[in-house]
């Protein structure tokens, strides 16, 4: 397959500095734009797969009339953290 590539953007050169200061050893411009990219798409197409998953449930919930009240989840969550929490102040000790 042949390569195609990305439109150069223009930056201020204070920008530009700012962007090669942070540069690891050996990683070409090129090469960071390539992976910011990649990385903002792939964001995107998680969350564009999150909104559709939500706005997929809150039509069953419509549908279905069945409902978790949020001081349920929060609740959970909560839960979930808080061991979280102990279980990682357990392991520093």
């Amino acid at each position: 397959m042949k390569t195609a590539t990305i439109p150069s953007v223009r930056v201020e050169p204070e920008f530009r500095a700012q962007v090669e200061a942070v540069l690891t050893e050996g990683e070409t411009l090129s090469e960071f734009v390539e992976a910011s990219v990649r990385a903002s798409v792939e964001r995107r197409r998680i969350q564009a797969e999150f909104i559709a998953r939500g706005l997929r449930s809150r039509d069953e919930a419509r549908r279905t009339g069945d409902y978790v009240d949020a001081e349920v989840v929060i609740d959970g969550l909560q839960r979930k953290l808080d061991a979280a929490r102990t279980r990682l102040a357990k392991t520093r000790k």
